[in-house]
């Protein structure tokens, strides 16, 4: 796994063997930090679901101040700090559920510029089904609401096959669409 923009580009990024952590594919990431440009630049950026942390690299690399990554997993969670010490990165790790980190930031009044989750894919929804996935549950979460700035972004990934569902405060702004996996970029609406 290698970076794939900004200072630390094609530095390599050690992920746990198995099949424990599904990082985002690097084309997948490079699309995705395309899409966001100089964006990310001197932002605070919440990545939950972490697992191998390549989504903070890759804001880290392109100049976010700083990065909180959120993984249940202590071993995943041991190679975001490796990694992190290899490169000199600025990552605060918590092993944690991700719901239950949203709650504990909010009632801390923490708040993030960018927050971008590509959690762990659900089952097929068919028609008439709510999703039950980690995905629509983020969207469901009204602490995700409270610590997201009001300008800031939410970037989360999900399978084709999950059709999650979100009302206001969320606003879809874009879709990223590479085979299997999309990547939908949400703004709180300004009119809730």
């Amino acid at each position: 796994m290698r970076i794939t923009g900004g200072q630390w580009l094609n530095q390599s990024i050690a992920v746990p063997a198995g099949h424990g952590v599904r990082p985002t594919p690097d084309k997948v990431r490079q699309a995705i930090f395309n899409s966001l440009g100089p964006w990310v630049s001197g932002l605070s950026v919440l990545e939950l679901f972490a697992g191998s942390g390549t989504l903070s690299f890759e804001c880290l690399s392109r100049g976010a101040e700083s990065a909180l990554a959120v993984e249940l997993s202590a071993k995943h969670a041991g190679y975001i700090r490796r990694n992190s010490e290899r490169l000199n990165g600025n990552i605060e790790v918590r092993v944690q559920c991700a719901l239950q980190s949203t709650r504990q930031l909010a009632e801390s009044a923490r708040t993030f510029d960018f927050i971008c989750a590509d959690p762990p894919y659900g089952v097929k929804t068919t028609s008439g089904q709510r999703s039950e996935s980690w995905a629509q549950r983020l969207l469901d979460d009204s602490s995700l609401v409270k610590i997201m700035k009001p300008e800031g972004l939410l970037m989360l990934g999900h399978t084709k096959r999950d059709v999650i569902e979100w009302a206001l405060p969320w606003c879809e702004c874009k879709t990223l669409k590479h085979g299997d996996t999309w990547i939908r970029f949400f703004e709180l609406s300004a009119a809730a």
